[in-house]
Parts: structure tokens; sequence; C-alpha cells
């Protein structure tokens, strides 16, 4: 085995030397900036009085340079009795903690892979040691201030009394995508506790219904999906949200995110709305006036599998004819010839006519959103592949790791995260400060 090169040894030996120096030349403005405000009488953020200088402490936390310090004054306001630290609070600090960019690259981390591979990354990218339980904080912290700023925007945009975006530049189009995938939840009500030097007792089984549906929706362009290669396309940009609540939840989420980009002329703008036939769907896309309702092209020729395979046999070639012509027109928007050609159809058995009969009423009741030979030509797209992609990519690949299961505001806080990372918007965390959680 050979030795460590010669290159690998300077880039350490240079980050040793000036390391310490980036220290001092930040605690130099720190102390720079604490000067500048002494003398000055902050006002009470709540009755506007003077507030009075109550006490005087050295405070320390940790920065990615390493620790720092400062002289902090506390004041309070004697009608009130509110208390502010004005130079924490202008530094975005607190006391003993993580934070600046630090906090924000170990929380990428603690987003990106499990906390105790996370905190191990940490030490081999950062080279910051930190346990898994501390990573967890700082994703904590940061996740609840994502939390509150996207269920804020949320409410703004939901107000009929809030300024619109500018929507001068809103698209023609819009192309929405929604669906829910199941999360496994803790069953107990309080963390386990270690008692003296003993391991943490095991978790509880999950039981049945301990799940929670976590729903993702897609915004895309249709400009913004192209063929990749024959009959297979990419979206080049797209805009996730996903909320761990119910389906008003994510509809209230869409509308915010289309608001808060300007796609949303209500006016002018077509809002495409693809889903796999749920009814929780189609019953909320009547808060878009000009709209589009697409059933998912794979799903109903799921329900056709479903049928073929009872009434010819698993993997038979007949089944697969019967749905491939059923495939071909459907394409070829003959959503009416389809049904007619169901409804001829005289199965022997009262199980395959039970099944018929599910399918025509299947097709007879989506049947204004299976006309895909238009939807292919204005370019709408007929499938909900991004949405699923999406699922994958926002949960199945952190959440639903073997043996995760997760608490409630965990789940919302790592998913805030997660999804200010996909969306490319992780640099709005430089402008929230970090909360205390409970």
């Amino acid at each position: 085995m050979g030795r460590v090169s010669r290159f690998i040894e300077l880039e350490r030996e240079v980050e040793s030397e000036y390391q310490p120096r980036m220290a001092e030349a930040l605690q130099s403005k720190v102390d720079a900036l604490a000067d500048s405000l002494r003398g000055q009488t902050p006002a009470c953020p709540q009755c506007g009085q003077p507030m009075k200088p109550h006490d005087t402490a050295t405070v320390h936390w940790l920065a990615r340079c390493g620790r720092l310090r400062a002289a902090v004054a506390r004041y309070r306001c004697r009608t009130c009795q509110r208390e502010c630290r004005p130079l924490l609070d202008l530094l975005g600090v607190e006391p003993g903690r993580i934070g600046g960019s630090l906090a924000r690259l170990l929380a990428l981390l603690g987003v990106v892979a499990p906390y105790t591979q996370a905190a191990q990354l940490a030490w081999q990218l950062l080279g910051f040691k930190i346990s898994p339980m501390g990573l967890w904080k700082v994703v904590q912290r940061l996740g609840e201030s994502a939390t509150r700023y996207s269920e804020a925007v949320s409410q703004y945009h939901a107000d009929s009394r809030s300024e619109d975006t500018p929507v001068r530049a809103a698209p023609p189009v819009v192309v929405l995508s929604v669906d829910g995938s199941m999360l496994g939840m803790q069953v107990r009500k309080q963390r386990r506790r270690r008692k003296d030097n003993q391991p943490l007792p095991p978790l509880p089984p999950v039981e049945e219904g301990q799940f929670q549906e976590v729903k993702t929706g897609v915004l895309l362009l249709p400009s913004q999906r192209v063929e990749t290669s024959p009959g297979r396309h990419s979206v080049v940009r797209r805009f996730l949200v996903s909320c761990l609540g119910n389906a008003d939840d994510i509809f209230r989420h869409l509308y915010a995110q289309l608001r808060g980009l300007g796609w949303l002329d209500t006016a002018h703008t077509v809002v495409v709305i693809v889903g796999d036939g749920a009814e929780w769907i189609w019953n909320r896309t009547a808060m878009f006036v000009h709209r589009c309702e697409i059933l998912d092209f794979w799903h109903a020729l799921e329900h056709a599998w479903e049928f073929a395979r009872a009434c010819y046999g698993e993997g038979s070639q007949q089944a697969d004819r019967w749905v491939q012509q059923i495939a071909e027109d459907l394409r070829a928007g003959k959503v009416e010839e389809v049904i007619a050609r169901l409804q001829r159809m005289r199965p022997g058995t009262p199980e395959l006519r039970e099944k018929l009969e599910g399918l025509i009423g299947y097709y007879t009741h989506n049947v204004t959103r299976m006309h895909y030979d238009q939807y292919l030509r204005l370019g709408y797209g007929i499938g909900s592949g991004a949405v699923e992609s999406a699922h994958k990519q926002v949960v199945h690949a952190r959440f639903r790791q073997a043996g995760m299961r997760w608490s409630e505001a965990g789940a919302r806080r790592l998913l805030a995260l997660r999804l200010l990372w996909l969306n490319d918007n992780w640099a709005l965390l430089d402008r929230l400060a970090m909360v205390s959680v409970g």
C-alpha cells in the first residue's frame, strides 16, 4: 500500500495553518459588530417602549472555523417583560449551539443520508465531529424554520387580500401531477430513554394502521418536457410540493407554489391535472378556473390488465394482445369505441362479469379525462411518471429505508428541508433563523 500523496499532505498542511487564522479574522469581525451596538437601546417589539439593560454575559457558539465568543448584553422591557439580545439576534446564532453555514451544511447531510451516516460524513467532509443525535437536533431546528416558512407562504397566498405575484409572464399551460405514498409512523408517544449504560429498549412493532400518507405534487411546464429517445421523455425543470397532511393541505401548498412562481394567471392559465383516478384529486380541481383533467394512461391500462388476467389467464398471449389493442385505441382517442366493445362482451362467470362491469364503470366515469390523442397533440403528456419519480426522490430515498419510522413532527421538518434541496432552493435557509424545538 502506497503512502498518502504529497499533494494531499500539502492540502492538509495549508488547512491546518489557515483555519486558526480564519477563526481569528471572524472573531475580530464579531467583536467589531458588538462594538457598533454598544450604546444603542433597542425598542420592545411588542409595546414599542425603550428596553432597559438587564445583564451582560459571555457566550460561545460553534461555527465552521471553530468556537466563537462574544460579550452579549441582554435587555428587558419593564412593561411587558420581554427580553432580547440584539447582538445574537443580528448574528442569527444561539449560545452554546451550532450556527451559521456549519449548521446548514450539517442539515444538508442529514437531508441526504440517515443521521448516523450523516454524522460520519460530517467528519469526512467537514472535519467536524458530531453525534447522530447532535446532527438530528440541527435538522429539527432548521426543519422547523422551513416548515413555518412554508406554512406562512401557503396562508399568505390563500388570503384573497394578499398582493398577487406578477403574472404578466405566466405560462399558458401548467401541468400538475399529484399522488400519495405511505410512511411508517412511530407508535410510541415518548422517546426511548437509555437507563444507566444499558442499550436502548427495542422499538415496538408497527401495528396495522400506524402509517400516514405523504402527498406529493409536481409542477412543470409542457415546454420543459423533452424527448430523450423515441417514446421516452424527461423533465428538464420541475418543482416539487409535498406534505404530511390531507388532500386539502397538498392542494393548498400546490396553489401557493403556483402563485409564488407567478405561473397562475386565473384568467388565462390552463392547469392540467394528471391523476390516478382517486376521487380526492378530482374533488379539489375546481379551485382552478381553467383546467384539464387527465386520467393517468398507465392506471387506465392497469384496470384493463386486471380483467385480462382473470379472463384469459396470467401471462397468456391472448391477454397481451387484448390489452395491447385497448392501449392503441385509447392512445388514438377511441375511448367510446373501447367502452362499446367492452359492453358487447359476455363473460361466462359471475366473477368475470363483475370485473368487466367494474372496468366499464371506471372508463365511463373517467371518459372525459381519457382523450389521450388530444393531450399528446397539445404536449400535455398522459402519464404520472413525474410524480412517481418525485415520490422516490422525496420520500422513498430518505424516509423508507429499512427499519425507519417517524414522528409526525420529525417527518414534517425533514420533508420541508428535503423539498428545499430538491427544488434547488437551499439558499433560502440562510435567511431563516434557527428556532428552538421541544
